[in-house]
């Protein structure tokens, strides 16, 4: 029969109902004779020609009338005659196995269509793969494992030499390679079922780029390129989790030190910074040694502004004496600032290269923290620096810039260990500020306690905002102490007075006693008329005058010229004393010393102030920057000065002594006995009973905020506090307090 004749046929049979002639065995035959010649011409490409409806009928047929075994079996003879593996081979391989399985499987999935209803029917019931597995089966088995040709070794070499020469930036036919993996993901293995890609060429393909990855991670790179090549290799095989993992083996885990981070660091190489931590962060604990290397750096830079603070506060100390500006608070500046200019540094590298990393944040801030609270003296340095900024620093600066000054300082005090430490010479900082009038701005005063305040409690600020309160009232009560001269029968004092009163319990200097100082006849009288005036008013209340505390202005008469002088009140005594003297006319230290009544260290500084600073408003004999016992002082009339008023600093170093040191200290470890007792108090009043180690771990949370208690003051206190029976030890459990009413 032609083909025209079998088209016809089809047309026939789509027209009429189907009435067979013949026995139902020559039936079959003559259906699959047909099927079997149009499948044959469905390989040959010629299935344009065919009617794939009588096709599926003649399947169909084939299946309902119980034949479907001799149909699946003639198909799979079919499929095995046709797949030819002569085609596959030579040079460009890969170029001649894509099309082949693409027509392949176009042909399987014609047949597929075809078979439709024997892979519904049969292949369910017989258990057998559907007619285009069948396929892919029969495709594995002649063509890709062929036993007669090596085309599974010429596969795999051609695949793993085209990804070979594409790594090596050569330029290959992807679309080829593409293909040909996908056919080895699709096609599966008889008994296990894995894919032939994960079993014939996953293994190799893995070894194959172990290997090439082992050499090129010995390549001669610095250590910029290297990671530049690394990420090049990464985002080339990211869509391949295992090779990438290759890759992150042997060329980060394998070659990858900290060694070069410390230069990258120094030299602020953010890309490359950038590019290490992305790398870092592929491979295990890559990120956590580089915190580690990073936080011993920043330690080791820490310890470095540290020495150098020593060393510089030891070597200007001598000099603090001498009226030198390279006074101590020069040196407390410089360290917070170079601190300062270490976060800022560090900050930089966080936003930039770390994506804001919290873990490397936080490792950060422990080596600050650590490297900060290593120097003693830096609760006290960071105050000196806000105290230098709040009296001259902020001048000609926007609000902006002065909250951004104090905010980063307040990022400083964070790191403080003994924030009560600070408190204490915060307050005496503040204290000068306020009674000298050095402050350039009361809203950056209270700007600074505000961020306290946020940072430590209400508690923590009470007293500052306390001394801004006294401050306060005292201009309105020099008001009316003026009114009420003006409305007063009474003899108005020669000079004019201004009086500040300050509460005791706000202020950090030792108000208990008054000073001993012989102030002159007429301000003597001065103030006994404003005590009268203020006790008048509050009656109960008791004045204690704190001359050490008092400022002057008075008025000098030298040869060239008259000035304005801003004196300390013992240097007004002592400058007061040589009014009644000839020219030439000196007095020796112990004349001053008996006259004025000024205790000796503060009239050695003060003599110093005069006689050895800048302004030598006194003539000293024997020359000398120290004062000692017979050296005798002249007034100095032929003193001149550019300016008309001067002010006459009191020599002092600014950083405190050992000696002061010590005494603070002192007074840090008293006022902390009885703020560890009062925590221990508020806790049992609560609790009621407790058990030690309880009660000692909820006293350190109390009070850490502003110091970390030692356990052994914390045992002390409790043994004064049932000492003193506020607590006692439970029957039977002497571990175990209980809280006395």
């Amino acid at each position: 029969m032609s083909r025209d004749e079998h088209l016809i046929s089809y047309k026939y049979l789509n027209q009429e109902p189907f009435r067979p002639f013949v026995s139902q065995t020559e039936y079959i035959i003559i259906n699959w004779d047909s099927l079997a010649r149009d499948i044959r011409e469905i390989h040959k490409r010629n299935a344009s020609i065919l009617g794939f409806e009588g096709l599926y009928r003649d399947a169909f047929n084939m299946v309902h009338h119980k034949n479907g075994d001799k149909l699946y079996n003639s198909v799979r003879e079919i499929i095995n005659s046709q797949t030819n593996p002569n085609g596959a081979d030579g040079a460009n391989f890969l170029k001649v196995l894509k099309p082949v399985w693409e027509d392949h499987t176009t042909c399987m999935l014609m047949i597929r269509d075809i078979l439709v209803y024997m892979d519904r029917v049969y292949t369910r019931n017989a258990n057998v793969p559907r007619v285009y597995d069948l396929g892919l089966d029969l495709f594995r088995d002649i063509i890709v494992r062929s036993p007669n040709y090596p085309i599974q070794t010429h596969l795999l070499e051609a695949l793993l030499q085209q990804i070979k020469l594409e790594r090596e930036n050569e330029i290959i036919d992807r679309t080829n390679v593409k293909a040909v993996i996908d056919m080895l993901l699709e096609l599966t293995d008889a008994s296990t079922k894995d894919t032939i890609y994960a079993i014939d060429f996953e293994n190799k393909f893995l070894e194959s780029s172990s290997e090439y990855y082992r050499v090129e991670g010995v390549g001669e790179y610095d250590t910029s390129e290297y990671m530049k090549e690394v990420d090049k290799r990464l985002n080339k095989e990211e869509q391949q989790p295992k090779i990438r993992n290759i890759v992150e083996k042997e060329l980060i885990s394998k070659h990858f030190k900290t060694k070069s981070l410390i230069p990258m660091l120094r030299n602020e190489k953010m890309d490359d910074l950038g590019r290490m931590y992305k790398l870092f962060g592929r491979v295990v604990k890559g990120h956590d040694e580089m915190k580690s290397a990073i936080s011993d750096y920043i330690r080791e830079l820490g310890k470095a502004i540290n020495e150098t603070v020593t060393s510089n506060t030891t070597a200007e100390g001598g000099n603090a004496a001498s009226g030198d500006k390279q006074t101590g608070a020069t040196v407390a500046v410089r360290w917070v600032q170079e601190v300062l200019d270490l976060k800022d540094k560090f900050d930089k590298v966080q936003n930039l290269a770390l994506s804001n990393d919290k873990a490397f944040q936080t490792s950060f801030n422990e080596a600050f923290e650590y490297f900060i609270n290593k120097n003693s003296k830096s609760p006290e340095f960071i105050s000196l620096f806000i105290d230098d900024n709040l009296k001259k620093g902020l001048k000609g600066k926007t609000e902006e810039e002065v909250d951004s000054v104090l905010d980063k300082t307040i990022t400083l005090f964070r790191f403080i260990g003994e924030k009560d430490v600070f408190e204490r010479y915060y307050k005496q900082h503040l204290a000068k500020r306020l009674l000298l009038g050095r402050s350039v701005s009361d809203d950056a005063e209270r700007g600074m306690i505000g961020k306290l305040k946020v940072e430590c409690g209400y508690q923590f600020t009470t007293k500052l905002e306390g001394m801004f309160n006294d401050m306060r009232i005292s201009s309105d009560t020099m008001t009316d102490f003026k009114e009420y001269l003006d409305k007063s029968v009474l003899e108005k004092p020669k000079l004019d007075l201004s009086v500040t009163v300050l509460t005791s319990t706000f202020w950090p200097m030792n108000l208990s006693a008054s000073p001993r100082c012989n102030l002159p006849p007429e301000l003597t009288k001065a103030c006994g008329t404003f005590q009268n005036f203020y006790l008048g008013r509050h009656s109960g209340r008791r004045l204690t005058w704190q001359s050490n505390m008092g400022t002057a202005d008075i008025r000098g008469s030298f040869k060239a010229r008259k000035h304005e002088l801003n004196v300390s009140t013992y240097q007004m005594v002592i400058l007061l004393m040589f009014n009644d003297k000839q020219d030439g006319e000196s007095l020796s230290y112990e004349q001053i010393k008996g006259e004025s009544d000024i205790p000796e260290a503060d009239l050695k500084r003060n003599l110093q102030s005069l006689a050895c600073a800048k302004y030598k408003i006194l003539v000293k004999e024997p020359k000398g920057k120290e004062i000692n016992p017979g050296d005798q002082f002249n007034f100095n009339n032929d003193f001149t000065a550019p300016l008309q008023r001067i002010k006459i600093q009191t020599v002092a170093s600014k950083v405190e002594s050992e000696g002061e040191r010590k005494e603070t200290r002192e007074k840090v470890e008293e006022a902390r006995k009885h703020q560890t007792e009062a925590a221990i108090v508020r806790i049992m009043k609560d609790r009621k009973t407790m058990e030690h180690n309880l009660l000692i771990a909820e006293v350190v949370k109390q009070l850490q905020s502003r110091f970390m208690p030692n356990p052994a003051l914390i045992k002390k206190r409790i043994e004064a506090l049932i000492e003193r029976e506020y607590l006692e030890r439970a029957t039977g459990d002497r571990r175990v307090y209980n809280y006395l009413a």
